[in-house]
């Protein structure tokens, strides 16, 4: 009898572990890219202004999405008064085109960005939602990516994969076009 015991305690122990495991799981699974955006202290300005702009929502949809999300430094190294000017309502318009300028449909890790860079002679425009273009290619092993303005962002971490996307961080802020 106690030999059943231990077995029947085994059996629900392993149980009860595995569907620990699998919630974890599920629930990592289940987190969108802004889920993960606001989980990372290094990303507050990038959440701050979404939520300014109202994009929250959108970027919690199917997707996928590819974003290149500048970090807090990023945001930092834009000139005085940048930030603050851009989160006031009447700036809404601009801080949109600006958050979408760093997103592109479709779910890109990093290997897909090396492969399409690789495939197209070192460099690849990528459309970002606000349908202006961006230029991804290779400088000394690290991927860039090149603005509308000819400015510059290194790719300084990759894959952070969500149920809707895929985030790599970038440490500046692009811009498109007009702005």
């Amino acid at each position: 009898m106690k030999i059943f015991n231990v077995l029947v305690f085994a059996l629900l122990s392993t149980f009860a572990i595995n569907n620990v495991a699998l919630a974890q799981y599920d629930e990592a699974a289940e987190k969108t890219i802004v889920d993960i955006a606001v989980g990372s202290d290094d990303h507050t300005t990038l959440v701050a202004a979404l939520k300014a702009a109202g994009l929250v929502s959108a970027l919690q949809a199917d997707g996928p999405f590819t974003v290149f999300a500048p970090n807090n430094a990023a945001f930092e190294a834009l000139p005085e008064g940048t930030v603050p000017a851009l989160l006031k309502p009447e700036n809404k318009d601009q801080l949109t085109d600006i958050l979408t300028y760093h997103v592109v449909s479709g779910s890109f890790d990093a290997a897909a960005v090396v492969k399409a860079i690789k495939d197209n002679d070192g460099m690849v425009a990528l459309t970002a939602l606000n349908g202006d273009e961006l230029t991804a290619y290779l400088k000394n092993g690290s991927v860039y990516l090149k603005d509308a303005k000819g400015g510059t962002s290194k790719v300084i971490a990759t894959d952070l994969k969500g149920s809707n996307g895929v985030i790599h961080v970038i440490e500046s802020v692009i811009m498109p076009e007009g702005k």
